[in-house]
């Protein structure tokens, strides 16, 4: 008399459930607030700069509408990278501690160089233009930081992205150099938050290892 084995349970090989993105960063929200600030920010600069101003818009108001943008943006990316974190294994858990702490030391730098440099030559109206760039810049290389620890290719191109166009548009001085941010990296911001939400949808369907 033989007894029959219990069937194995079947599986597809794909699991498609909510926990499967547990520990990724869903970077929407950051991207559409940091694309708002270059296309309010860097927009404002552009038509109300230059030799034959588009609008007369008040001299504070574009680096105010840039300045809210880009913190809520790094707000924004903080929260969701927290997030990521919750169940995440220790090596994980160091990585998005650095990359936070990165963000900082970053920007410290920024504002030492520009201080510095715009102070040495004794020109402040430099800062006007190394600061846009500047920042695009640094956030540009964060990006591919990020992107590479986390294996996320949209994050990287997207850094390639920022990096070359902010600092290529110091060669047209302004209010080209805002147009270009403007254009380029607000609308490049655009373009990964509609991929991001097809990066996320690939990544659920993916097998577990």
């Amino acid at each position: 008399m033989s007894v029959a084995a219990p069937d194995a349970p079947v599986t597809t090989g794909v699991m498609t459930t909510p926990s499967r993105l547990a520990n990724e960063v869903d970077n929407r929200d950051a991207y559409v607030s940091f694309g708002l600030a270059y296309l309010l920010g860097h927009g404002a600069a552009a038509v109300s700069q230059g030799d034959n101003p588009i609008l007369g818009l008040p001299g504070w108001l574009p680096i105010t509408l840039l300045g809210i943008g880009l913190a809520t943006g790094i707000t924004q990316a903080t929260v969701a990278a927290l997030r990521a974190q919750r169940g995440a294994t220790g090596p994980d858990i160091l990585t998005g501690k650095l990359l936070g702490a990165a963000w900082i030391a970053a920007f410290a730098a920024l504002f030492l160089a520009i201080t510095g440099l715009t102070s040495a030559l004794g020109m402040p109206e430099l800062q006007s233009i190394l600061w846009p760039a500047g920042s695009g810049l640094v956030v540009g290389l964060l990006y591919l930081a990020e992107g590479s620890a986390r294996r996320n290719l949209l994050h990287y191109s997207l850094g390639v992205w920022l990096a070359l166009t902010s600092t290529a548009a110091l060669f047209l001085g302004t209010p080209g150099l805002y147009w270009v941010l403007a254009v380029a990296g607000g609308g490049a911001y655009a373009l990964a938050a509609v991929l991001e939400r097809r990066r996320l949808i690939r990544y659920a369907g993916r097998p577990q290892r």
